[in-house]
């Protein structure tokens, strides 16, 4: 194999690493979005972690976040509109992939 080709194959393994990293990076975030709006909502526990997991699941219906931004806006009502939803998201997206990195190493 050329050096061009180990190059290139390590590319390939990095993009799929990074690509790997951002859904898990994701998914955390969605879990810890959940598990912020079930404590607002009184739920704790297994129900916390149920609604949780609601969440994480709500991110496949659609490309982008709204879907979850959505999801969780309506289920919290009066306790937190869409743009204080979207900030945590925000928020919390720095933890997760904090959270995710030092799981890598």
């Amino acid at each position: 194999m050329s050096t061009f080709d180990d190059r290139e194959s390590a590319f390939e393994n990095k993009y799929a690493h990074d690509e790997e990293m951002q859904f898990k990076a994701a998914a955390r975030t969605n879990k810890l979005l959940g598990l912020w709006a079930a404590e607002l909502m009184g739920k704790t526990g297994e129900a916390a972690n149920a609604y949780a997991k609601e969440v994480i699941i709500a991110d496949f219906e659609e490309a982008g976040h709204e879907d979850v931004v959505r999801k969780v806006a309506g289920d919290l009502g009066d306790l937190a509109d869409a743009d204080t939803v979207r900030n945590k998201m925000t928020e919390l997206s720095a933890i997760a992939k904090e959270q995710v990195m030092n799981e890598a190493d």
